[in-house]
C-alpha cells in the first residue's frame, strides 16, 4: 500500500485528545490526512452534528480511534485527490460526493450476506477514524457516492445516517407490496425517509404525525394526527386488519400505542434514541396474534 500526498500541509479541524465537551477544541494547525491507493481525499463542504459525535466527543463508545480525535460522522464535499487505485471512471477530482459513514471489510459473514452495517470488524468513520468535523477528510473509496449537482450540501451530509436507519429497518422487517405500513414520528427525519421508502416498496403508508404536509410533500396514504387514537383510526383504515409493519421511531412512551396497531403476522421495528432505558414490555401483546 502506498500513502500519497504531500506531508506537512495543515488543516482546521475540531479535535480532542481526552474525553469530554470541554476538551474539543477547534484549531488550525492539523496535518491534512494523506491518502493511500484505495482512498479518497474529499473536502469538506458540509458536516452534520449527531447524536453519534456527541457519543465520540464524551467518550460513551467503547472504541475511539486514533487519539487525537477528529469527530463527525455526516460529511459532503468536493473530491480533491483520489488514490492510485481508484478507478477514476466512478470517482474524480471535482466530483461533489457524501460519505457512508459505515466502516466495514466486506469479508466477514455479515459483509459477505450483505449485512455490512453490522460488520464484526468495522464501525463508524468519526468514531473508529477521523471524521468530518475538518477541512479535508480521507476515506475509503467504497464509503464514497456522487450526488446531483442540485443536491444541497447540508440534504446530502444527512443523507447516510438519516436514510440508511429507516432503509435497514423496512428491510428487516421485510415490507412488502400493498402492505400496510404505519410510521410513528412520519414528520421526523427518520420518520420523512421511512414514508418514502414505504411508497417505493409498494407499501399503503399511514403516517402519525401533527403535520397534514406529510400526506401531500411526501406521499402519505394517510394521516393520523391524535396519538391518543391511534389504534381506533388504524383499525378503520384497515377494515380491522391493522398495520402490517409498525416502525416507530419516537421512542417508550408510544410503543404501548404501536403494540396495540400490529395486526395478524405483523411486524415492528424501531429505532429510537433510548438505547439505555429499562423497559417493561407485555409480551401477550406482542404474540397473541402470532405478531
Amino acid at each position: 500500500m502506498i500513502v500519497t500526498g504531500e506531508i506537512g500541509i495543515r488543516m482546521m479541524a475540531a479535535i480532542f485528545e481526552k474525553p469530554g465537551l470541554e476538551n474539543l477544541k477547534v484549531i488550525d494547525n492539523v496535518e491534512r490526512p494523506r491518502i493511500d491507493d484505495h482512498s479518497v481525499l474529499i473536502k469538506v463542504k458540509k458536516t452534520g452534528i449527531n447524536p453519534i459525535d456527541y457519543f465520540v466527543v464524551t467518550g460513551a463508545l467503547p472504541k475511539i480511534e486514533p487519539i487525537p480525535h477528529i469527530p463527525g460522522a455526516e460529511s459532503s464535499g468536493i473530491v480533491e485527490q483520489i488514490g492510485q487505485h481508484v478507478n477514476d471512471c466512478q470517482i474524480k477530482k471535482g466530483d461533489r460526493v457524501v460519505v457512508h459513514n459505515k466502516v466495514f471489510d466486506g469479508t466477514c459473514d455479515m459483509c459477505l450476506n450483505g449485512l455490512d452495517m453490522i460488520c464484526r470488524n468495522g464501525g463508524l468513520i468519526g468514531a473508529i477514524t477521523n471524521g468530518g468535523f475538518a477541512e479535508y477528510i480521507a476515506v475509503p473509496e467504497r464509503n464514497v457516492f456522487k450526488i446531483p449537482d442540485d443536491l444541497d450540501w447540508d440534504i446530502a451530509a444527512s443523507l447516510p445516517v438519516t436514510s440508511l436507519t429507516p432503509y435497514h429497518a423496512l428491510q428487516e422487517a421485510s415490507l412488502r407490496i400493498n402492505e400496510y405500513l404505519l410510521v410513528f414520528g412520519a414528520s421526523g427525519n427518520t420518520g420523512m425517509i421511512a414514508v418514502q421508502l414505504g411508497k417505493k416498496m409498494g407499501a399503503k403508508v399511514i403516517a402519525v404525525s401533527k403535520d397534514s404536509w406529510i400526506k401531500n410533500d411526501y406521499g402519505a396514504d394517510y394521516v393520523i394526527s391524535d396519538y391518543a387514537k391511534v389504534p381506533e383510526q388504524v383499525k378503520e383504515i384497515t377494515e380491522g386488519k391493522m398495520a402490517d409493519v409498525v416502525l416507530n421511531s419516537l421512542g417508550v412512551r408510544t410503543w404501548d400505542n404501536s403494540f396495540a396497531c400490529i395486526g395478524m403476522n405483523g411486524r415492528w421495528v424501531t429505532c429510537d434514541d433510548e438505547p439505555y432505558l429499562s423497559i417493561l414490555v407485555n409480551l401477550f401483546t406482542i404474540i397473541a396474534n402470532k405478531r
